[in-house]
């Protein structure tokens, strides 16, 4: 028996709750009937209802009537009600100004899923581990590139369980991960170390296990950002990024990672802000400059339905990346760009208006209108419409999201404090960053330090966090007598050039440890030499860890170089005599360490863990540019100096 509710908006909703006895998961011809339902569903919807289906806006700050400023949503009020309800939104994305702790975050989310009980969200968030981390409480993990490292399978699995258990339990049923992206660019300003490898065969490989970690937890996996954002120069938050290669390159290549997850059952799928005249070369003018611009893969019919749908086979959700970036929000109108982006074949416009309060409901108001009027005139297709709404509803279904959770919010703050970020899951993360370490230089057997007591330690990392990671994870070293009890300094160096004063602190010390943080390598190269004379601090990112370096060389100091973020910056010190990559730059702040990259490098650089990483990219040379500095694959065994094989 199949109950109906009447929704007073009109929705003709059926709970499907007896078809699949409670689970989410049920399959055969009890879940094909469930799926005809579906189609009756959305035959009875209103035009209203179905294009707020396709509307997922954020409200990541709040204004309520009467206060002075925007502030983090994280408490629900009757005003974001209101446009839940009237707009018939079909989810929400959450951010880290959301996700504040544990029990709130189930409070939020139980408040949102209350103003939409016809037909229950969508609630997502972009929880990728690493150092894309929307969780305050959660468990953070080393991150895509780290998993490269590792090489190991099962950990990208472990991954994806853990936060899909973490998400899960906080009551929230989307995440958008994992990114599958081919980070090929060594300048990529916006993927690397997002991305699992250069190679699209084990970013393939460990984007299965990850999808499968999180969907085997009944959370929605997102692969992104199709069909590709690995080969880019330009980060697509802050202008439009062109990939020129031709077809049989990105079918080759960028492509392959997002196919092998369409046939291994992936649920959603995020666009690119990113132009490929190779599949699709029309032209538009640009709103921001009047120039001439291809269509960007979001707003592509040929990309996203005959590309995507057509030819790669892929049937389930398709959801923009976020309508706000400068890629999209400088050339295209706000209307405009939701409506192509309809017009193109995806499912769901991810942030398509800022609403932050009441006052700005008219941003939502003019888009849901031209979306409306959109389809009433029959640009977009009302059938297209219908298609998308039953996938919508086909994977509310498929995850359990229509099956309504009576469960008590006591209840699920329970166990949601037990689940997110516990022992056992920061134990793995770990463990996980540990393996990952990739030794590049040891020379002179110069790791792992070991310090007499009251030897003095000096700490350089770019910034406070940083710092307070490094020297906080070396202080629990020696309180759980795994080293000598020493004294450490420690210094951020973001914006400064090296002085007379920082000269002092490496005389001083017997052990110097510097962290480099370099996005994109661009030192000033003379005869195949990097030009140490220039000392502006507008250049600190490489001139300063680099003056550490030469000053500590020629004091005859212990120094070791950490690579904190993408693995290419170490091409920046050939001179150093240690050198490792950790993947991950986020440090130690409000009470807990946003990472466990840094403490599992610490760790290694002091003998306390044993590195196995090998580089899941090449690392090309800064003074030789045409050559690769480490390949792909190396990495060092830290006791007998000789090349990891795996």
């Amino acid at each position: 028996m199949i109950k109906r509710i009447c929704a007073p908006a009109g929705i003709a909703l059926f709970f499907v709750l007896s078809i699949l006895g409670g689970n989410a998961t049920a399959k055969g011809s009890e879940n094909e009937k469930s799926l005809s339902d579906i189609q009756e569903i959305v035959e009875n919807m209103t035009i209203d209802e179905k294009v707020g289906q396709m509307l997922m806006p954020d409200f990541r700050n709040w204004q309520k009537q009467g206060e002075a400023k925007a502030t983090g949503f994280i408490e629900m009020n009757s005003e974001v009600a209101s446009i839940i309800k009237k707009y018939h939104l079909g989810g929400v994305i959450l951010f880290a100004e959301n996700v504040v702790d544990t029990e709130q975050t189930v409070r939020l989310t139980d408040g949102l899923q209350m103003a939409s009980q016809d037909l229950p969200l969508f609630i997502t968030i972009d929880q990728e581990g690493g150092i894309v981390t929307r969780l305050q409480t959660g468990t953070n993990l080393p991150g895509n590139m780290a998993l490269g490292a590792a090489r190991n399978e099962s950990y990208a699995y472990q991954s994806g369980e853990i936060i899909g258990k973490e998400l899960s339990s906080l009551g929230i049923n989307v995440n958008f991960g994992p990114s599958v992206d081919v980070n090929n660019n060594p300048g990529n300003p916006v993927i690397g170390v997002r991305s699992f490898s250069s190679d699209p065969e084990l970013v393939s490989k460990l984007g299965i296990q990850t999808i499968k970690g999180l969907q085997n937890q009944n959370m929605i996996a997102t692969t992104k950002h199709f069909p590709g954002h690995g080969d880019t120069a330009v980060d697509s938050h802050y202008g439009l990024p062109l990939v020129s290669h031709d077809k049989e390159r990105l079918r080759s290549i960028e492509l392959v990672p997002f196919q092998r997850a369409i046939d291994a059952g992936v649920d959603m799928m995020m666009t690119a802000h990113v132009q490929f005249p190779a599949f699709d070369d029309t032209k538009y003018i640009s709103k921001k400059d009047g120039q001439e611009i291809m269509v960007p893969a979001t707003l592509s019919q040929k990309v996203i339905t005959d590309l995507l749908r057509k030819e790669m086979g892929f049937d389930g959700v398709v959801v923009t990346d976020a309508l706000n970036m400068k890629a999209i929000a400088d050339n295209f109108g706000q209307e405009e760009a939701v409506v192509l982006a309809m017009k193109s074949g995806v499912d769901i416009a991810l942030m398509p208006a800022q609403v932050n309060s009441l006052q700005m409901e008219k941003n939502i108001t003019t888009v849901f209108n031209a979306v409306k009027a959109a389809v009433e005139s029959g640009e977009i297709p009302l059938g297209q419409v219908n298609q998308s709404v039953t996938r919508i509803l086909e994977l509310k279904v498929k995850r359990g999201i229509l099956n309504p959770d009576d469960t008590p919010i006591d209840k699920k703050i329970e166990t949601a404090l037990k689940v997110v970020g516990n022992e056992d899951h920061l134990k793995k993360e770990r463990k996980i960053a540990e393996e990952a370490i990739t030794l590049l230089k040891n020379e002179d057997k110069t790791l792992p330090f070991k310090p007499k007591k009251n030897d003095k330690v000096l700490i350089l990392a770019p910034f406070d966090d940083q710092v307070e990671s490094m020297s906080r994870s070396i202080g629990e070293l020696a309180d759980k007598k795994k080293i000598k009890k020493v004294q450490i300094t420690g210094m951020s160096f973001s914006g400064k050039s090296f002085s007379d004063q920082v000269a002092r602190l490496i005389d001083e010390s017997d052990f110097v440890i510097t962290g480099s943080y370099i996005v994109k390598n661009d030192p000033a190269v003379n005869d195949g030499v990097i030009d140490d004379s220039i000392q502006d601090s507008s250049k600190w990112a490489t001139a300063f860890p680099r003056a550490v370096m030469n000053h500590a060389k020629k004091k005859d100091k212990e120094f070791v170089l950490m690579s904190l973020r993408n693995p290419y910056d170490v091409a920046n010190f050939e001179e150093a005599k240690a050198v490792l990559a950790v993947y991950g730059f986020k440090g130690y702040s409000n009470g807990r360490y946003r990472q466990p990259n840094i403490p599992a490098g610490i760790s290694t650089i002091f003998g306390e863990s044993r590195p196995k990483g090998t580089l899941p990219v090449d690392i090309p040379s800064v003074t030789k540019p045409n050559e690769i500095l480490y390949k792909f694959g190396y990495g060092l065994d830290i006791k007998s100096g000789r090349p990891i094989k795996k």
